[in-house]
Parts: C-alpha cells; sequence; structure tokens
C-alpha cells in the first residue's frame, strides 16, 4: 500500500507539472458544452432538458484528449522498461496511473459538469444523479482510456487510434450516466447500480489487459 501511495504521488507531482494538457481538457470542455446552446436555441427548458446528454458527451470527448499521452512518454524515453522490472505486481503501477489520471482530470470535469449544469439550466433535482453519475462514471473512463493507450503505443497516429478503441466501450457509461442525470433522487438507483458494476467489472478487469498491453509494447 505505501508504495502505491509512491507512485501515486509521483504520478500526480509530473501531472501537476504538465498542467497545460489538465487546462487543454477542461477549457474544451467548457467550450464544447458553451457551444450546445448556440446550435440548439435559446429554449431553456429544452437545454433543461438536453443537458444531461450534453455534459456527459462533452466530458467524454474532453476526456480523450488526455489518454493518449498517458504511456506515451514511459514508452519512448525507457520508463516502460523500467516500469516492468519494478518489484511491484504491473497492475499496481496501472492502478495508480489511472487514479493520478482521474484526480487531475476527471475530478475537474466532474466540478465544471456541475457548473456548467447551473448553465444549462439543469432541473436541481437533477443534480444528485448528475454527480453521482460522473464520480461513478468518470473513474471508468481513466480505465478504459488507459487500455486504448497502453493498446495503440508505438502504433501510428495512436492519438486517433485511442476513441476509435475507446468510444464504443464507453457507450453504456454513457447511456447509464445520462440516465442517471435526467432522473430524480427516487429514480436514480437503477441506472447508478449499473455504473457502479460497470466501473467494478473495469477495476477488477483492465488493469490485467492494461498490463498485458504495455508488456506487449515493450517486447
Amino acid at each position: 500500500m505505501n508504495r502505491f501511495a509512491l507512485l501515486l504521488r509521483a504520478d500526480l507531482s509530473l501531472s501537476l507539472r504538465q498542467s497545460s494538457d489538465v487546462l487543454t481538457v477542461i477549457v474544451f470542455f467548457l467550450l464544447a458544452v458553451s457551444l450546445f446552446p448556440l446550435g440548439v436555441g435559446p429554449d431553456i427548458k429544452l437545454l433543461g432538458q438536453i443537458a444531461p446528454g450534453i455534459l456527459w458527451v462533452g466530458a467524454l470527448f474532453a476526456a480523450t484528449l488526455s489518454f493518449e499521452r498517458l504511456y506515451h512518454a514511459d514508452y519512448e524515453d525507457g520508463t516502460l522498461d523500467q516500469m516492468l522490472l519494478c518489484p511491484a505486481p504491473l497492475q499496481v503501477l496501472v492502478l495508480a496511473r489511472c487514479l493520478a489520471h482521474w484526480l487531475v482530470t476527471g475530478l475537474p470535469l466532474c466540478v465544471m459538469a456541475a457548473l456548467l449544469g447551473l448553465m444549462l439550466n439543469l432541473p436541481r433535482e437533477n443534480f444528485p444523479g448528475l454527480i453521482a453519475a460522473l464520480l461513478l462514471g468518470t473513474p471508468t473512463l481513466s480505465l478504459l482510456g488507459a487500455l486504448g493507450a497502453a493498446l495503440t503505443l508505438g502504433a501510428r497516429r495512436s492519438g486517433a487510434l485511442v476513441p476509435v478503441l475507446i468510444l464504443p466501450l464507453a457507450v453504456p457509461v454513457l447511456i447509464f450516466g445520462v440516465a442517471a442525470g435526467s432522473a430524480t433522487l427516487g429514480e436514480i438507483d437503477f441506472p447508478l447500480t449499473f455504473l457502479a458494476a460497470i466501473f467494478l467489472a473495469s477495476l477488477a478487469l483492465v488493469p490485467w489487459a492494461i498490463a498485458a498491453a504495455l508488456r506487449n509494447a515493450a517486447e
């Protein structure tokens, strides 16, 4: 556990040094969501109805901007080889990297989504479902994004390949996330249960798949 904490702190420190990447994700999310009212029109009632979908689609596409860099630098400078030789299980290193990614990108997106929900006139009774769904769904997106980044290491135009691999896998998260954000407090149990199940399944399976992909890329 101490080793996991050290790895997490190191990844967080490195991510915060590259703050421009985090700002790019947040600014893209802000701009993408802000453009929807211009395209849909000034109907406040309509914007409130479709706000969960707007916020989830914007968060999904904003998150994909940061996935390519998850292991690219490690692959280029030889850090990946050191990770493979590390006595700690590779799955632990993967989980530390995914958690660090979520803390610097997914968590800020959750905060921004709450603020942008006010701008889009999201009904107050829908906020608990939206926030709970984002807190459950965005960690899953980080895990899936790390998997896409690992699978495309060394490939040409990997930045374009990662979204192609990840977006189909993220569809269930998007569907149940929007459903939870559109539901009132008494109706959110069903979609949140599915989001929790998806997250737990991803937490149990995806790190092993990422570790296998990293080993394959290093060969």
